[in-house]
């Protein structure tokens, strides 16, 4: 079999459901360790060279912690899946605010920095609200249909770049990262390539699987994309954000979910975009509003003071605490009761 024939063809098409539900979850789980190899190989290997290690953060690391999403989203777009790859970036986005921020503020409350409040979170609005304008273009511009088209594409990866310079300015300030582990070079070229085979393998199964899941079950691939492969890409997150708030690191564990919905749209919708453009329909365009919404929310939350004793700092002007995270919780369970219900 060629290597075309191989991820052009799904044979997961026409056996039992459960079956194909099992090889959803295992496709989803070989696609954040495969990002997790592939990191630390890297970043080891970065290190025996120099490079500094607020460099490899910005590079090796951010990108590797988005590469799930990115696989699915390529694989998604090649094989004609556009709406898996739309469901799983704007899923992701929801799922990022509403499920993992929620969860991670009910362990302890987030105290926010300004950049953070008055720029970071801005720029993923930003981004929200570029895609909602990009892929609306009947609604706004009179065309036939709406689709993310190749020039769209190009405007995000524009966005993404600039974005890359700004978080490199900000990193320069607040001082050195710390340095990654370092393994045997041998080793980390195997952990390199063990983790190559491992997104390409699993983001192949992941595709396969929730396509053939769907088509099982009477539903679009974007419902799954939205629900069950949002969820599994954004783990590597949700683990990251939870491990960060306990050891009372805040901005780590936010500044991890803002960075990877601006990454989400900027850098992996726009690189899927030039791969193949993406029609849009309606409840896509609703879906990208829920996540304008979550993100808006977000920021308005981190202005809602709580009734203090002592006079208020900073940190306790733009805190995320339980309660909202709780409200958040309940929002992302209602969100996606009603996308199963509409199907």
């Amino acid at each position: 079999m060629s290597l075309s024939a191989f991820f052009l063809t799904n044979p997961l098409q026409g056996i039992p459901v459960i079956f194909v539900f099992g090889a959803l979850l295992i496709g989803l789980y070989v696609v954040v360790r495969g990002a997790d190899w592939l990191v630390d190989g890297s970043s080891s290997i970065a290190a025996r060279w120099g490079i500094p290690a607020i460099v490899i953060g910005l590079t090796v690391v951010a990108f590797g912690t988005s590469m799930p999403e990115l696989i699915v989203n390529i694989l998604s777009s090649v094989t004609g899946s556009t709406g898996l790859a739309i469901g799983n970036v704007v899923g992701s986005n929801i799922a990022n605010i509403l499920l993992i921020l929620g969860a991670t503020a009910v362990f302890r409350s987030l105290a926010v920095k300004e950049n953070t409040v008055w720029k970071e979170i801005p720029m993923a609005f930003l981004a929200m609200i570029l895609l909602w304008v990009m892929s609306n273009d009947a609604f706004l511009a009179g065309a036939a249909v709406n689709v993310l088209d190749r020039i769209d594409g190009f405007v995000f990866l524009a966005f993404f770049i600039i974005f890359l310079y700004y978080t490199f300015g900000i990193s320069k300030v607040e001082g050195e990262a710390p340095k990654p582990e370092e393994f045997p070079f041998a080793a980390s070229i195997g952990l390199v390539g063990l983790g190559i085979g491992a997104l390409t393998l699993g983001g192949k199964i992941t595709v396969d699987a929730a396509t053939a899941f769907a088509s099982s079950v009477g539903v679009s691939d974007a419902l799954i994309g939205l629900t069950v492969v949002a969820l599994g890409t954004s783990l590597p997150e949700l683990v990251t954000s939870i491990a960060a708030a306990r050891k009372g690191k805040a901005d780590l564990a936010i500044g991890n979910v803002v960075g990877s919905n601006i990454f989400n749209i900027f850098w992996i919708l726009g690189v899927s975009a030039l791969i193949r453009p993406l029609p849009f329909d309606t409840s896509s365009s609703f879906d990208v509003l829920v996540a304008v919404a979550a993100s808006l929310l977000l920021f308005i939350s981190l202005f809602v003071r709580r009734f203090l004793r002592a006079p208020q700092t900073v940190a306790a002007r733009h805190t995320l605490g339980r309660k909202r995270g709780i409200i958040f919780l309940i929002l992302y369970v209602a969100y996606i009761a009603f996308a199963v219900w509409r199907g």
